[in-house]
């Protein structure tokens, strides 16, 4: 019986112990990221239209770095950013900007061409992109 309780005992300090490792565990880093794909923004878009569930098989949870004009840029009132790339219709690709990531602009002027890197999300009426970062 004694037996029982030590091995149940070790067994709780390790999962606590990488309960805590994962807790704590550091984020990527955006910037040094690699690169799974590159698109335009409108091509995305047009994936994601056509075929979502084929095109959720090839871009869902990577990271792309997708390039477009810009169609809004509008800021949270917690700072968070959000940029909208037209895809030349009512909707676009949303790239919201990555809050553990320094970044050299936080405004884009609508019309410039930019492109960024992030986490395809999914698709809901746009296609989501989470924790972008501006590639120059």
């Amino acid at each position: 019986m004694r037996r029982i309780i030590y091995f149940l005992l070790a067994l709780a300090c390790f999962g606590a112990a990488i309960g805590y490792y994962l807790w704590n565990k550091p984020h990527a880093d955006m910037q040094s990221a690699k690169t799974d794909l590159v698109v335009e923004a409108a091509a995305l878009f047009g994936e994601f239209d056509t075929d979502e569930n084929a095109a959720n098989a090839k871009y869902l949870n990577k990271t792309i770095a997708v390039s477009g004009k810009v169609k809004e840029s509008t800021k949270a009132e917690d700072g968070a950013a959000k940029v909208i790339l037209d895809t030349g219709g009512d909707f676009g690709v949303l790239c919201e900007l990555d809050p553990l990531s320094q970044h050299p602009r936080t405004d884009f002027p609508i019309g410039e061409t930019v492109t960024f890197k992030g986490i395809c999300t999914g698709f809901n009426f746009d296609v989501q992109l989470s924790r972008c970062v501006e590639v120059k």
